[in-house]
């Protein structure tokens, strides 16, 4: 659980208790927390896997080795959702960009490097058509660095009214920056989603990561309403 003091608590974030605190477009808010059904997906078991694999990493790690990456994590400062500038445990960095490197099918590491500079992708955009005529599914960026990959995120489909999808997005697939601006992700939708429908809306959203630091960027999205 996260607080944030003020004359009393003016914010805060996480669960205690059978409480959950969070925060939406109409402020802050307090509910019940609920224990969602455990699906045991293949999705989600990959998922525990390669977390318990990272936290495995970590142990195996020498201590010199935890010292290092105990030491750079000035260097990987964030700014949390209160707005404020904090520091990730060591174990947190070193999870973090190996968990982005595992993602776009790079070598993890067991130092840390020096950060780099992102390149974001830009403006994005997607069209989305069924089957109708031509099936497809594209994503163009407006930039691309071949220090980089780009985990393509995507949505099943909606009504064309929802515009909130910060908890839909799953990763579809990788592009790598040796690619074009123009992305192919019509066999990658379909097998994790299934064949586009005409008049239904899709969220699409790109995010770079720097192959040899794992230092992922903000990314960029785009909603498509798949078209005949």
């Amino acid at each position: 659980m996260k607080i944030k003091w003020g004359a009393l608590v003016v914010d805060g974030r996480g669960k205690i208790g059978g409480q959950v605190a969070s925060k939406n477009r109409s402020g802050a808010y307090l509910r019940t927390k609920v224990t969602p059904v455990n699906a045991q997906t293949t999705f989600q078991q990959a998922v525990r896997s390669r977390l318990a694999d990272l936290s495995s990493a970590w142990r195996s790690l020498t201590q010199a080795q935890r010292d290092a990456w105990d030491g750079a994590v000035s260097s990987f400062a964030k700014t949390n959702i209160f707005g404020d500038l904090v520091n990730p445990t060591g174990k947190n960095l070193h999870n973090g960009l190996n968990q982005n490197l595992l993602n776009t099918g790079n070598a993890q590491l067991s130092a840390p490097v020096s950060p780099v500079g992102i390149v974001e992708p830009g403006a994005t955009t997607a069209t989305v058509t069924d089957a109708t005529t031509t099936e497809s599914c594209e994503i163009e960026i407006t930039t691309i660095d071949a220090d980089q990959d780009y985990i393509v995120f995507g949505t099943a489909q909606v009504s064309p009214g929802i515009n909130f999808f910060k908890n839909r997005y799953r990763q579809i697939m990788v592009h790598p920056g040796t690619g074009t601006t123009t992305i192919d992700a019509l066999a990658a939708y379909k097998a994790k989603f299934g064949a586009p429908v005409a008049g239904r809306k899709a969220s699409f959203k790109v995010v770079p990561v720097n192959s040899t630091s794992g230092q992922a960027g903000v990314g960029s999205s785009a909603n498509a309403i798949t078209t005949v």
